[in-house]
């Protein structure tokens, strides 16, 4: 299977299929929104912005997109989505151009092997969008984890950038979970889905980065419990 990922043919046919399964779901999928409005005001203010959800949602991500963001005013950096240099990353980053979005592509240091995978071109790339007040796409539990617990990159984004963190929950229901770090989510065609889309978060340059993220966290926390509780998820 890593071969064949490694195959660019290959990787096309699968960033394809990928965009067609994620078209299918944002249009089939039978959506609650809330937080709309205030999106669209942050939009219009004059600050980057950071689009924040869990990595267990990366086919439900464009919706948000495709919904709402594609007919809101033009931003000087076409929105994009911070995506790992990963084979399966390959193949989502081919997925989001059929969409219109770009990708930009690197992940984190490995702690054990102290290797950077493109991270600090990432972050200097996303910085100079975000500055230029741009929208980017991130999951801050990702590229590895743990699931479902923010990392202080995001935070550290932020402060570099002047970039405020929008809090974006996705659910849906019924779903398949994979037995990956994250457990996964495949959406199906046709379910309930919820989207939930919180009030920005202005990250404070005098709290410490660990306040800050934990406000973060407390944050985006707070739009997936509202997320569930439209589904009826315990």
């Amino acid at each position: 299977m890593k071969s064949l990922l490694r195959n660019s043919l290959v990787s096309s046919l699968l960033g394809y299929l990928i965009w067609v399964y994620m078209v299918l779901c944002a249009r089939t999928i039978r959506w609650t929104v809330e937080g709309e409005d205030g999106f669209r005001k942050a939009w219009t203010e004059d600050q980057g912005l950071i689009v924040a959800a869990w990595h267990s949602r990366v086919l439900l991500l464009p919706t948000i997109w495709s919904r709402i963001a594609r007919k809101l005013p033009a931003k000087p950096y076409p929105t994009s989505m911070l995506i790992s240099l990963s084979r399966d990353g390959q193949a989502v980053a081919k997925a989001i151009e059929h969409l219109g979005l770009d990708a930009v592509r690197g992940s984190s240091t490995h702690k054990k092997k102290r290797k950077d995978k493109g991270g600090v071109a990432a972050i200097a790339e996303t910085s100079r969008r975000l500055r230029a007040n741009s929208v980017v796409c991130i999951t801050p539990d990702g590229p590895r984890g743990p699931a479902e617990e923010v990392q202080p990159g995001p935070i550290v984004l932020a402060r570099r950038s002047g970039a405020a963190i929008i809090p974006y929950a996705l659910d849906c229901r019924p779903v398949r979970r994979l037995e990956t770090w994250d457990r996964f989510m495949i959406p199906l065609p046709f379910a309930r889905g919820a989207m939930v889309i919180g009030e920005a978060v202005q990250v404070d340059n005098t709290a410490t980065v660990e306040e800050s993220r934990q406000a973060v966290a407390a944050a985006i926390d707070t739009v997936y419990a509202r997320a569930a509780e439209l589904l009826d998820r315990p």
